[in-house]
């Protein structure tokens, strides 16, 4: 098993590197599939090549499905968000902007947390809006 996460390699497919479609700048199209092919070098896992996915990569199961350590909590209303632990972090559901100015002043009294949000960002923002005003 593999202790340390920064040491897994990224699993990506043969020649991401060449084509766009392949995942050539474009992270979403950057996915594994396995190689497959009479001459292939990877599927023979010959060094200097990229890693083939196996079993000795997975990580523990006290650190699968965490973020930064902790666990991920969604969360829709100020109500979840209070409800929050120490040691979990929140995402931030789908929430109109109200909600969303209140749960962000929240948590950044609290020191709680948020995973798909900078908090320190979305203020300065909210403050410069409210200036103009």
């Amino acid at each position: 098993m593999v202790r340390d996460p920064k040491k897994k390699p990224k699993f990506l497919r043969r020649r991401w590197y060449s084509y766009g479609k392949l995942g050539l700048r474009r992270k979403s199209k950057q996915v594994w599939r396995n190689p497959n092919g009479r001459d292939n070098k990877m599927r023979e896992k010959r060094r200097g090549y990229l890693a083939v996915v196996s079993i000795g990569y997975r990580t523990d199961v006290k650190d699968r499905g965490k973020m930064k350590g902790k666990t991920p909590v969604k969360v829709h209303n100020l109500e979840e968000m209070k409800k929050i632990k120490q040691n979990e972090i929140a995402i931030v559901g789908n929430v109109g902007n109200k909600k969303k100015i209140e749960m962000i002043k929240y948590a950044h009294e609290h020191k709680k947390e948020i995973q798909n949000l900078n908090v320190k960002k979305f203020l300065r923002k909210l403050n410069k809006k409210g200036n103009k005003k």
